[in-house]
């Protein structure tokens, strides 16, 4: 497969709203396989396809919480999830805080207050309609990535004086 290149702030196409996948086919799950190679090896744990300039409705999350035994390679911790056509049904009204980041916005990271369960309907690689209730890390990266679909960042949850600090920071760290 291939290692596709991210999208990075201030990039216009990061601000649109993604389109969904008519159909699940050979050409969708290529651009899942892309996009999960792309992510390892960002070391990313969600990846919207607007991110790669593909403005269709494709997330792929790999939390990789698995414990690693002595010996054994990063792959084996691998449990990759691919979403076509998310769509979060119902959030929770408690919510919880987490130091988010984002492959788009290199090294930098704000504190995010979100939901802390989401109930999500989507599309498996096979076009079998799926629908899951998640919680912790993996509804605020849920929510985070399919935010990238419809054109938000996790600095649009953030206030805006804090929103300019780490756009300023980013300006700073890639002038050198």
């Amino acid at each position: 497969m291939a290692i596709l290149p991210i999208v990075e702030v201030p990039d216009a196409r990061l601000r649109q709203t993604a389109v969904p996948v008519a159909e699940v086919n050979d050409a969708v799950r290529g651009i899942v396989a892309d996009m999960f190679d792309t992510m390892y090896d960002a070391h990313g744990i969600g990846l919207a396809a607007v991110q790669v300039g593909i403005m269709q409705r494709i997330v792929v999350i790999d939390l990789q919480e698995r414990e690693l035994e002595e010996g054994e390679p990063r792959e084996a911790a691998r449990d990759p999830h691919a979403f076509i056509n998310p769509e979060i049904t119902w959030f929770s009204e408690e919510t919880a805080s987490y130091n988010e980041g984002c492959l788009s916005i290199p090294e930098q990271y704000a504190e995010v207050t979100r939901p802390t369960r989401c109930r999500v309907t989507w599309l498996d690689t096979a076009g079998e309609r799926q629908e899951a209730e998640f919680d912790g890390l993996m509804s605020t990266c849920m929510q985070h990535e399919i935010d990238h679909l419809n054109g938000v960042l996790f600095i649009d949850h953030i206030s805006r004086l804090k929103r300019g600090m780490l756009l300023k920071k980013l300006d700073k760290l890639r002038r050198g």
